[in-house]
């Protein structure tokens, strides 16, 4: 499918999964924002890359998904927003009663709070336009729970509860609102967490990927990020135009369990 004269924002997007996805959207046409909170020349020129390779338009704005304001001044500033795919996030692993306050409230703030200002912010540019599509990538750990994740597991729950309010408040309109709900990706924070999983569990690299970080994923392989953008652009094709308000989840197995 062509999405050319698409403007798509994809938040987090100059690493991991918000780049790949990026990418994907770009090869199918779409004008795309990058994302992040840093103002680096690396990140413009990621950017001015994905121009190149592509021929769209594609740009970098920087704004801190912390912040509620920025998160909407990121939506006002690209100008137009037709796709939009709710994507940053972090992670911090704790017990609940030792998780830190002050990463709690960080990550409810970045990986759901964020989603809330963005999806409030484009709706408007959606609807001028006579047409839009939400994206937000959750997590399986969205849909189902492990130990010391309370503050991410709570907010994909969240992320997943939000995206079904969102497609029943535009049911009647040209817009749909979807999570993705992906379970291990390999991606360079992914990557670089091997090497000491290996010296910690005295394992090959096979084994840690095959009994430690994809323990709980049947299919004994990582998602990838160019299978998300697949899906995203899935998501945004005629075909999908029935499908709001659900998830789809690239997890290898994992919520079958």
């Amino acid at each position: 499918m062509s999405l050319s004269g698409k403007t798509a924002i994809i938040t987090g997007s100059n690493s991991g999964i918000g780049l790949g996805v990026a990418r994907e959207l770009a090869k199918a046409g779409a004008d795309v924002v990058l994302n992040s909170f840093t103002d680096r020349d690396e990140d413009h020129a990621l950017a001015a890359e994905i121009s190149n390779e592509t021929g769209t338009n594609a740009r970098y704005i920087k704004a801190d998904m912390s912040k509620g304001d920025e998160c909407r001044a990121l939506i006002e500033k690209a100008g137009a927003c037709d796709i939009l795919v709710n994507n940053a996030g972090i992670q911090h692993v704790a017990p609940i009663d030792q998780f830190p306050v002050d990463k709690w409230d960080a990550i409810i703030a970045i990986n759901m709070n964020s989603a809330y200002h963005t999806m409030a912010a484009a709706l408007p540019m959606m609807r001028k336009a006579g047409w839009g599509r939400i994206v937000n990538i959750a997590s399986a750990h969205g849909l189902t729970a492990s130990p010391f994740k309370a503050a991410y597991i709570a907010a994909k729950h969240g992320v997943v509860g939000m995206t079904k309010t969102v497609a029943l408040e535009t049911a009647q309109e040209p817009i749909t609102c979807n999570a993705i709900c992906p379970g291990y990706v390999l991606t360079p924070l992914v990557e670089a967490q091997i090497p000491n999983t290996m010296k910690e569990y005295n394992m090959s690299r096979e084994d840690v990927v095959k009994n430690v970080l994809l323990e709980r994923q049947p299919s004994k392989e990582f998602a990838t990020v160019e299978q998300l953008g697949g899906t995203t652009i899935f998501l945004c094709s005629d075909a999908a135009a029935q499908i709001t308000g659900t998830t789809i989840s690239v997890d290898g197995g994992w919520t079958a369990l």
